[in-house]
């Protein structure tokens, strides 16, 4: 019997994104294969350490044990706070300094092209630079400069890039949002301005696109802050509790994609 192709599409929110390996993690206890997937900003990221064969236990682990200091490089302020080079060796190390066509399912990493307002999907090339770019938050990262474009945040232009998903080939989408706007939030420092402004400003275009998705998975996230790496362990918990809801709706859908 035909099998449907099964993609994800993982949307961006900092450390919330986090929830995202719970999510995996049900999927793949439950046997649900992923065929491909496409992330934004925090969704390129756990799409990219995922694609580049590291086993859950150790992502897991390593997600633990990541801390602020791995990727906080400052900078004199002219484009952003964080110059991201740091953050850059640290992708190239997880994954082995891997294309995004060597990866082990096609990964899309979506990011932002300030210059011509486009959104940009990455499918090949370095995956380093293409997440660099994806995770570029406006304002804080430094933007990256590749292949003559000025590239910021994915979740500028598609928070969760369920588009993307589809037009890789997917029949069925399972989306994650992990950025709910939180509502009297705590706004203490320019990052807080910034990511509650970007929340802010895409809720309408993830609720409108909602429609588009097969199943939409929203980990009750928004309680915890997109900048403290410090509850991360309750943060994927919160993705695998979200995820194990949904598994009769995911079964009930795939079930009825093949008759």
């Amino acid at each position: 019997m035909e099998q449907p192709k099964i993609g994800l599409a993982l949307g961006s929110g900092g450390a919330r994104g986090f929830a995202h390996l719970g999510i995996i993690k049900v999927l793949k206890d439950e046997g649900i294969p992923i065929d491909l997937i496409a992330g934004s900003s925090m969704g390129a990221l756990v799409a990219s350490f995922y694609g580049s064969g590291i086993d859950l236990d150790r992502l897991y682990k390593i997600s633990t044990a990541f801390k602020r200091k791995y990727f906080l490089d400052f900078t004199v302020p002219r484009m952003g706070f964080i110059s991201g080079k740091k953050l850059k060796d640290f992708i190239r190390m997880f994954t082995h300094g891997k294309n995004i066509e060597d990866l082990s399912i096609p990964i899309g990493i979506v990011a932002t092209d300030l210059l011509s307002g486009e959104k940009v999907v990455f499918k090949e090339g370095p995956v380093a630079e293409a997440v660099r770019a994806s995770v570029s938050i406006p304002g804080i990262f430094v933007p990256e400069k590749y292949q003559g474009r000025i590239l910021v945040d994915g979740g500028v232009s598609d928070r969760v890039p369920i588009s993307v998903a589809k037009e890789m080939g997917a029949d069925i989408v399972i989306a994650v949002d992990v950025s709910r706007v939180k509502r009297n939030a705590e706004i203490t420092s320019i990052y807080d301005v910034i990511m509650q402004s970007i929340d802010i400003m895409q809720t309408e275009v993830v609720y409108y696109r909602e429609i588009t998705a097969d199943i939409m998975i929203r980990p009750p996230v928004e309680n915890f802050s997109s900048k403290a790496f410090t509850n991360i362990e309750e943060i994927i918990k919160t993705g695998e509790e979200e995820a194990k809801k949904h598994l009769n709706q995911i079964n009930k859908v795939i079930n009825e994609w093949k008759r």
